[in-house]
This record gives C-alpha cells, sequence and structure tokens, in this order.
C-alpha cells in the first residue's frame, strides 16, 4: 500500500506534488520522493521517513520543471525500512525513465532470473518495483524504432509488461524528454485516477492513488484508469490512451474500501464514506441476530476508519453513539508499523479511554478489521480497565485469514489472529465476552450496491482466492520463510535521506 502521483502542469509541479503527497501520507509513513523533469534533465530527492521529515526548503528549490511524479512508501516485502529502496526509481537506458509504483509483483524472482540472463540489465535492490522498472526499459528498447519513441511504441511496451508482470501494479513514470505515461494491472487491483485542471496557460492532469489529491490539488476527476489501460501526457499537453492488456477484468482490491483508502476518496466510482456505512448497516444486522440488543448499553468506534460503520450501526439497532477513544494524531497507523513490537508498544501511545463512557455499561467495539490482533486485545483490556461490564467486539470485515501478496502488509499466516482459528477461538484470543464478524458476501454487497458495474473483487485476504491465479501455497511458504529470515537476522530500519540531482538525459 503507496501512495502515487504523477502531474504535467503549466508551472512548476514540486509544491504540488509536496502538498499531493501530504494528502495521500495514509498510504505509507516508511519513504516519500519526489522526481520532477524538465526538457531531457530529471531531478529528485527521496528519503526515509514522513514526507514533512523527507523535504526540507532546500530540497524543494532543487527540484524545478513543469511535470513529476511522486510516492510515499510502506514497505511490503518484508516489513522492514530500507532508504534505498525509497521510490521512484531511476534507470537512463535506452530512454532515461523515473518510475514510481503501487502494488506488488508476485513473480519478482522470475523476472530477476530473466533481467540477469537475457534482458543482461543489473537489479541493485530487493524492490520489485525496481524490477518493473527495467521490465518496462527493456520492453522500449526491443519495441522503439532506432532512439525514437512514438504512441505506439510506448503503448506497445506496457503491453509487453502485462505480458510479463504479475500481481498488482499502479504505476507513473516520467520519459525524459517526451512525458508521463501512467498504467494499471489487468486486474485494476491497486487504484489509480485521472483529474484534470483548465488554467489560463493550458490544460493541466494529474494522476493519483486517490480522488481525494485531486480534490485537495483543485483538479476535477476526469475518471478512473481502466484496468490494463495506459495513459500517455505528451510534452504538448495533450493526453492519449490505450488499452494495453489482452483480457483485462476489473477486480479491485476489497481492503480499500474497509481501511486503506480516505473515506472522501471515491474509488472506481465508489464512495469510500457510503461503502462503510453499509458495512456498518450489514453488520447490525448479523450483530442483532447473534447478541440481544437490550444487552449493548453503547457502541464505540476503534478510531478513525471504523467511525462510518459503528455510527450507521449504533443508529440501525437504535444503541447510544458515544466516542470512548480518544486518538494521538501524531502517531502512526499501527496497522502499517513494521515490526509486532513496535506496533504493539504503540497502541497505548496511539488511544486513551474516556473513563467515564465505558464505566459500568455493556459496550459494542466496532473496529473495521482484525488482522494480527495486538490492537484489538490491548483496546478490549483498556475498555476493561475503564470499567467496561461486558465488552463486545464487531469487525465490520470478515475474518483476514490468508495473507495478502498484492501490496498489504500481511504477509504470513502465522500473524493472522483469524488463521486456523474459530470465531469463538479469536473471541477468546482477544479477550471479547462475544465477537460478531461481517459476512463476506455482506462486504461485497456494501461496495457493489455504490457501483452495480462491479462484479469482481480481490477478496484474498478473507477467502484466499487470489485473483491473478499465479499464487500457490509454495509461494506463500516461499514469504513466510523469507521474512522469518529476516526478523532472526535482526534487520532494522536504517539510512538516510539523499539528494540526487540527476541532471540525466535519454540515450535518444
Amino acid at each position: 500500500m503507496c501512495g502515487i502521483l504523477g502531474v504535467v502542469a503549466t508551472t512548476p509541479v514540486n509544491q504540488l506534488l509536496y502538498d499531493g503527497l501530504m494528502v495521500l501520507q495514509h498510504r505509507g509513513q516508511d519513504a516519500a520522493g519526489i522526481a520532477t523533469g524538465e526538457s531531457d534533465a530529471f531531478h529528485m530527492h527521496k528519503g526515509s521517513g514522513l514526507v514533512r521529515d523527507v523535504f526540507r526548503t532546500r530540497n524543494m528549490r532543487a527540484l524545478p520543471g513543469n511535470m513529476g511524479i511522486a510516492h510515499c512508501r510502506y514497505p511490503t516485502a518484508g516489513s522492514f525500512s530500507d532508504s534505498a529502496e525509497s521510490q521512484p526509481f531511476y534507470v537512463n537506458s535506452p530512454f532515461g525513465l523515473v518510475l514510481a509504483h503501487n502494488g506488488n509483483l508476485t513473480n519478482t524472482e522470475q523476472l530477476q532470473e530473466e533481467m540477469f540472463r537475457q534482458d543482461l540489465r543489473h537489479i541493485n535492490t530487493n524492490s520489485d518495483s525496481e524490477v518493473l522498472l527495467n521490465v518496462l526499459a527493456h520492453e522500449l528498447q526491443d519495441t522503439a524504432r532506432g532512439f525514437r519513441l512514438d504512441l505506439d511504441t510506448i503503448f506497445a511496451a506496457v503491453a509487453g509488461v502485462h505480458r510479463r508482470c504479475k500481481g498488482a501494479y499502479a504505476v507513473v513514470v516520467l520519459i525524459a524528454g517526451y512525458g508521463l505515461l501512467a498504467f494499471r494491472d489487468p486486474y485494476g487491483i491497486r487504484p489509480l485516477v485521472i483529474g484534470v485542471n483548465e488554467t489560463l496557460l493550458g490544460r493541466e492532469y494529474l494522476l493519483a492513488s486517490e480522488s481525494v489529491a485531486l480534490d485537495t490539488l483543485g483538479f476535477q476527476v476526469l475518471r478512473d484508469v481502466a484496468p490494463g489501460e495506459a495513459i500517455f501526457v505528451d510534452m504538448a499537453h495533450q493526453m492519449h490512451h490505450r488499452q494495453c492488456a489482452r483480457n483485462p477484468v476489473l477486480a479491485p482490491c476489497i481492503f480499500e474500501y474497509v481501511y486503506l483508502a480516505r473515506p472522501d476518496s471515491v474509488i472506481d466510482g465508489v464512495s469510500v464514506y457510503e461503502t462503510r456505512l453499509r458495512m456498518g448497516e450489514h453488520l447490525a444486522d448479523k450483530v442483532a441476530r447473534q447478541i440481544p440488543v437490550e444487552e449493548i448499553d453503547v457502541v464505540m468506534p476503534i478510531p478513525d476508519s471504523s467511525r462510518p460503520s459503528a455510527m450507521q450501526l449504533a443508529q440501525r439497532l437504535g444503541i447510544p453513539y458515544r466516542e470512548g477513544f480518544v486518538k494521538n494524531r501524531y502517531i502512526g497507523r499501527t496497522f502499517i508499523m513494521p515490526g509486532q513490537s513496535t506496533r504493539k508498544k504503540s497502541v497505548r501511545q496511539k488511544l486513551n479511554t474516556v473513563a467515564q463512557e465505558f464505566k459500568d455499561k455493556r459496550v459494542l467495539l466496532v473496529d473495521d478489521s482484525i488482522v494480527r490482533g495486538t490492537t484489538s486485545r490491548e483496546i478490549v483490556d483498556m475498555a476493561r480497565a475503564a470499567g467496561a461490564l461486558k465488552v463486545y467486539f464487531a469487525s465490520a470485515a470478515p475474518p483476514v485469514r490468508f495473507p495478502n501478496v498484492y501490496g498489504i502488509d500481511m504477509p504470513t499466516r502465522s500473524e493472522l489472529i483469524a488463521t486456523g482459528r474459530t470465531v469463538e477461538e479469536i473471541c477468546g484470543e482477544i479477550g471479547a465476552d462475544a465477537m460478531v464478524f461481517q459476512d463476506l458476501d455482506a462486504l461485497k454487497a456494501s461496495v457493489r450496491d455504490l457501483n452495480p458495474s462491479l462484479s469482481s473483487f480481490d477478496c484474498s485476504c478473507f477467502d484466499g482466492q487470489y485473483v491473478t491465479g499465479d499464487v500457490s501455497t509454495e509461494y506463500l511458504d516461499a514469504i513466510e520463510q523469507t521474512r522469518e529470515g529476516k526478523i532472526a537476522a535482526g534487520k532494522v530500519d536504517g539510512g538516510d535521506s539523499r539528494q540526487l540531482h540527476l541532471n540525466l538525459h535519454s540515450a535518444r
């Protein structure tokens, strides 16, 4: 889960990209980077940390140009920070390319082998994003006529990426001297939306992971990028698009609506906020079937993403809604923090109870989902310590029983509290008096009701069905072994921000 931006504007874009990253900060707190372009020259700055910490005034001044891309990252392939894997990534052959990627490739090792044996390209990091960049560069090299690019060449190269790369990817790329390229995987697993802004100097285009970035920056949403589609905005600010996949199927990650996206975003024609309201309605019906409503005195959300569901649940059941937890907004999202010990330590720093709301009450706590169970267990303990007579727990999502391999930090089955456990056993693990999970069909209905054309979703973390069709038990075992090896080796976060002034030219 990362945030990406790509813009072609009529004025310098450095501040625009910085502001966009601030809006998308919830999608990744591990690292950030911006690359800008002017004529054939690229300028880039990236490093570990929050956006506000990576960029200083001197860094922003060193990012001239009217087009650029930006990225905020959280680690997906091992849950440890490495500044060398901060994005964007750059290659200079055969054309100058700078790329930012949201998602995760599932055939990275195969592609790395192909890079070494066939394509004769060197990969410097363990990042699948660098692999994807080199695949694109090689496909451009194979399809280009000499050292000139045209639209057919660019779109044919994207088609080559679709043939070779498996998994999830929403991508923005600067091509030196040519323009901005963006594309989405053939299943549209990760979101990507395009917007337009009409100015006195001409038309501007912005692509982003979520529509909220467009809203905030003053762009009008044009549409979502279709699965398998490529968008190219040239130096004359003309937009071109083409379907580059053979059999595209829209199957967005349903966890975007549950947790990842901001509630004020619209993804694939569906309001995230309205989806969460409907999730609360469906969950209320199931709660009423399993827990006598008269035994619940109050409904409370676990801030923040569960708030719409909790409010709608309380209204539907006719139970008072209260805010029993106060959130410290200067603590990062615990779900995306690398390392279990860091995540557990942060829970009580992040939340504190309003004691009078719990004292002598039977409380129903509502969360958007339960992944590892660390936060849930701590929260139940906090509610009891504040004086709750009973603590019931409801999840607006089904049990997370399987790893997500498409860009969310759920890589091992052993870390998921629901794997191999019944609902009753999960309830016992977190110390609640009763536990209610959303049904998967109800979750799908919450999204589909708002856009009936959405017939498919990636629900792999709930049902184990991976839409790309290439994820085997052996693949999941290999991910777990890699992660466990890193933990045993004691690999930790490290590295400093780096300023890269790349006055680099394409080889045309």
